[in-house]
């Protein structure tokens, strides 16, 4: 479970920090996920930023646990 929302987790992390820069460099709409949903139409970049922190934040907590367990 812990290999699965580390993946989670650097899949986020790589989706956010890859839309902050599609927005604010070329703005096309290439494979990242907020650039497919109408309804942030205007937040992409703020999206995006969540979405990385979000991720940054599931990794973090499986090395956390990762070292407490050792």
């Amino acid at each position: 479970m812990r290999v699965f929302i580390n993946l989670l987790g650097t899949l986020l992390l790589v989706q956010g920090v890859g839309g902050v820069l599609n927005n604010l460099i070329g703005d096309s709409r290439s494979w990242f996920l907020v650039n497919y949903l109408d309804f942030l139409d205007g937040y992409e970049v703020f999206a995006s930023i969540v979405i990385g922190v979000l991720g940054l934040a599931l990794i973090g907590a499986t090395e956390s646990k990762k070292k407490q367990q050792a």
